[in-house]
């Protein structure tokens, strides 16, 4: 029956048939199914299955089965196997700042042995899976099942040149450190808009890999959830806006990121007064630093195309003259309450570190006290180190939260104390206040309070002075001179 609906041929008319689902919800295109048999191996607790958050893909493998009418399979080949398109079906979420990916979009599991012998990019399994999808959008609303969710658009995608010469190059450094026997260690943060994820239900499944006896996690080819935002605001939705590029139309470049980089080492030794008269922004500007390195790139605004695609976060650097870094690096407060729930495979704060590349800007205080551009440097969290004393201070900050273990005690002096992670206990990370005022709180886990010691004045043990986690200023020094900088 599946011929009578569309040409399975045709990449538009895959696209215009797919376009008839915008409007309904998945519990409709369920219903108007059942009776036209294009449900495949249809039983009681169909819909049930379907609509579970533990079955992956659920909402997927329902649009395949009761709109496109074919059985949803795990198959190498694409959905549309005859017009070379495959089905992607992914949500997305409205937040306080607009709409945004909800997820990262998986392509293709990642086969160590087998991706070796890819002979490039053009010819691998994953630009097969990628070169043409229908994406199929939903929106995804905290408190109500995605049965009850409307497909919101539909579209064929193929990624934009300026796009596709970055890809290829975030494949080539996957591939690269496969070939090194490292797969272990990759990371989603080694690259910008394709990513390395890991894809397995249970944690502690590996794989061989060719050339090291050090068993991988299973990972997945993947575009980031900041190239799915971008993909939904710039191309599926109209109207959003849009961001400078760094590379501009008809510039052809082979490493964009080495190309970042010469262009900001152009300034070396330029002081920050220098560079905000050359470029014409006051020099009182809020965030001058980081300003001054985009003007150097060419971009005008704020942020890039490029960079909000990969979600780059980039951050200023300030090498003192005594060559340390006064200031440790701050992230967003912790939610104890969110926190008391996470483990640590899937947590807010390691999860950031892994999908992460941070672009460094890099100043050094000369003898006058001006401070002068050092550098730019991409960079994003070894894996040992991620896996080593960060993961132990999020364990144990998560223990001490979850468990209702907080203390205060005042010291001698009358500084009240915590028994959070400290700096001069751990090499790389540590907790510490991220607020305005001690009375700027959080609330704890229902049913856990602070523990408060003699002599200390607190007056609601249910909540706390906002936390972050940090990560140390000598690590980050530690890293700089590593890459040589």
């Amino acid at each position: 029956m599946r011929e009578d609906l569309y040409d399975k041929t045709s990449p538009t008319d895959i696209e215009a048939y797919g376009k008839k689902m915008i409007g309904k919800t998945m519990r409709q295109i369920y219903k108007s199914r059942i009776d036209k048999e294009l449900i495949h191996d249809k039983q009681e607790g169909y819909l049930s299955s379907h609509e579970d958050k533990n079955y992956k893909g659920g909402i997927g493998n329902l649009i395949e089965e009761c709109w496109f009418g074919y059985a949803a399979n795990s198959d190498a080949q694409a959905d549309f196997s005859d017009a070379g398109v495959e089905l992607k079906v992914t949500p997305y979420m409205k937040t306080s700042h607009g709409f945004r990916a909800k997820e990262r979009l998986v392509l293709t599991m990642i086969n160590y042995m087998e991706i070796v012998k890819e002979r490039d990019f053009e010819h691998s399994h994953l630009w097969e899976k990628a070169q043409l999808i229908l994406l199929v959008w939903y929106l995804h609303a905290k408190g109500i099942s995605d049965m009850d969710s409307t497909v919101d658009f539909v579209q064929l995608f193929t990624p934009p040149p300026e796009d596709l010469a970055i890809i290829r190059s975030d494949y080539q450094k996957i591939i690269t450190k496969i070939k090194a026997g490292k797969a272990h260690e990759l990371s989603e943060g080694d690259t910008l808009y394709l990513g390395a994820c890991t894809k397995s239900s249970n944690s502690k499944v590996r794989r061989q890999q060719p050339f090291s006896d050090t068993e991988a996690k299973p990972r997945a080819f993947s575009f980031k959830n900041s190239y799915m935002t971008y993909i939904l605001l710039h191309y599926i939705m109209p109207g959003k806006q849009t961001y400078e590029p760094i590379v501009k139309e008809g510039q052809h470049i082979a490493n964009f990121e080495r190309y970042v980089t010469d262009r900001i080492a152009r300034y070396r030794g330029a002081s920050i007064s220098n560079l905000a008269a050359h470029f014409q922004i006051a020099s009182h500007a809020k965030n001058i630093p980081a300003m001054l390195a985009f003007r150097i790139l060419g971009v005008t605004g704020n942020n890039c195309e490029e960079f909000e695609k990969a979600g780059i976060a980039v951050k200023t650097i300030r090498i003192q003259r005594n060559g340390r870094i006064r200031e440790n690096m701050s992230f967003p407060s912790i939610n104890y309450r969110e926190l008391a729930k996470e483990n640590w495979e899937d947590c807010t704060f390691g999860n950031y570190l892994r999908n992460t590349r941070f672009f460094f800007v890099i100043y050094h205080e000369d003898s006058d006290g001006e401070y002068r551009l050092q550098g730019g440097l991409f960079w994003n969290m070894p894996a040992k180190d991620l896996e080593g004393d960060v993961r132990a201070v999020w364990q144990e900050t998560h223990d001490i939260i979850s468990r209702g273990q907080l203390s205060l005690t005042c010291s001698r002096n009358g500084t009240i104390i915590n028994n959070l992670p400290k700096k001069a206990n751990h090499p790389i990370s540590h907790v510490r206040p991220h607020a305005r005022t001690r009375d700027d709180t959080s609330p704890l886990p229902e049913g856990t309070h602070i523990h408060i010691g003699k002599g200390v004045a607190w007056s609601n043990p249910d909540a706390y002075t906002k936390h972050c986690f940090w990560l140390n200023n000598n690590y980050i020094l530690r890293q700089i001179k590593q890459a040589g900088n």
